[in-house]
């Protein structure tokens, strides 16, 4: 199953991203001084795809037992540094995501909690080489995970 998506140069590092269909182009871009920051970095844009899915998997463990977590919200900070080459790297990712209720109105939660993040496509082949860390939390704030 092949997903494409079509990048055409806009102006030095700025790249208009077409996802095909009727989903509206994206414009990505380099932080300054590469870029001017029309749009988010290819990190930031790496980062979201690990939340998004992450945040779906949740969601749907949840609604396999027919439970209603939302809203959720998901933060994700990617940590870019140097690697043994000097080269930047993204090197780890740290995600919390926060359920919209308590934890105390979710039927099956510990199930959903325990196998959620292996269903996660990209987050998964991200862990190949890249540490990424998920926190749970509920909307009292409580570590669920």
């Amino acid at each position: 199953m092949a997903n494409v998506v079509e990048l055409e140069q806009q102006e030095d590092y700025r790249f208009a991203i077409r996802f095909g269909g009727t989903i509206p182009a994206l414009d990505a871009d380099e932080s300054p001084p590469l870029g001017t920051g029309a749009g988010p970095t290819p990190v930031q844009l790496l980062a979201a795809a690990v939340g998004n899915c992450l945040s779906d998997s949740l969601l749907f463990a949840l609604r396999k037992f027919k439970q209603a977590p939302e809203p959720i919200r998901t933060v994700v900070e990617a940590s870019v540094g140097r690697n043994e080459q000097d080269r930047l790297r993204v090197q780890r990712m740290a995600v919390r995501v926060t359920l919209g209720v308590p934890a105390s109105t979710l039927e099956h939660l510990d199930r959903a909690l325990l196998q959620f993040e292996q269903f996660c496509t990209v987050a998964q082949s991200v862990r190949q080489g890249i540490a990424v860390d998920v926190e749970v939390y509920d909307s009292t704030g409580a570590r669920l995970k």
